[in-house]
């Protein structure tokens, strides 16, 4: 990263000038720092929520109605058709699912650009990486539930609690301290580290780069311009960003299962 390397000849030492490049003369990376938070702070919890949310809704099925609901919601998260589904999904044409609904009730005149429209493609890339960032949490949250000892719960009657939601606050969640700590690290680097189904839907770069994360410009700037040291750049910036929100948020996870 204090190198100006392009792969094709010795890496030149330029100390610190790829910083000060990146961080006072790049809008572009100051655009895609800004998608990345936006990503970061919308999916990541509600992807962590909403995997603790059906895992809790889930465990209290029957044993096989939780087999069964459990592999459903997790198939999709490993099906190779998903992006060609969401693609259908949000296609800018007339035969796109979503335009044709709602040309259908009249609700829009012509086909919307989805994926290409600067005023929407962000949000239609943060509804997919929502969706397809509920598989590892989901799991770890039905296997950390499984694991809680319900003596706790014979214990925790006793001592006054009258409903399954005072169970989950001062019982279940407790006792999930190493599933939730996971988990949060899993959602972490999911919505930091967004990419593919970025350039999946929305192409590489994005229009106007109104989609880019810190992951796709890195890309572009390794891979496409061959500014390896530029890049190498974005990548230490963006291990630094997740390493100080992991060790702060998993500070506040270790505190409230102490708690």
């Amino acid at each position: 990263s204090f190198t100006d390397f392009n792969m094709l000849s010795m890496p030149h030492f330029e100390g610190l000038k790829n910083y000060a490049e990146l961080f006072f003369d790049d809008d572009v990376f100051l655009t895609a720092v800004r998608n990345t938070l936006i990503f970061a702070v919308i999916t990541g919890p509600v992807s962590y929520f909403a995997c603790l949310f059906f895992a809790w809704m889930i465990n209290e099925l029957p044993k096989t109605a939780r087999a069964v609901m459990t592999f459903i919601f997790y198939a999709p998260s490993m099906s190779v058709m998903l992006y060609v589904i969401w693609a259908y999904i949000f296609s800018g044409d007339m035969y796109g699912l979503l335009n044709q609904v709602l040309m259908s009730l009249n609700v829009i005149r012509e086909p919307i650009q989805w994926l290409t429209n600067t005023d929407t493609v962000l949000t239609v890339i943060i509804i997919v990486q929502i969706w397809m960032s509920l598989g590892t949490s989901f799991l770890a949250f039905i296997a950390g539930l499984q694991n809680v000892d319900y003596s706790l719960y014979e214990a925790g009657a006793v001592d006054g609690i009258r409903n399954r939601i005072q169970e989950l606050i001062y019982i279940t969640l407790p006792s999930m301290g190493p599933q939730l700590l996971f988990s949060a690290v899993m959602q972490i680097s999911a919505a930091f580290s967004v990419s593919d189904v970025i350039m999946n839907l929305a192409g590489w770069p994005t229009t106007e780069y109104s989609s880019d994360t810190i992951v796709t410009y890195m890309l572009d700037a390794g891979s496409t311009r061959y500014e390896m040291g530029y890049a190498c750049t974005i990548a230490v910036f963006l291990f630094v960003l997740m390493l100080v929100t992991n060790n702060v948020i998993s500070s506040a996870l270790q505190k409230f299962s102490r708690d």
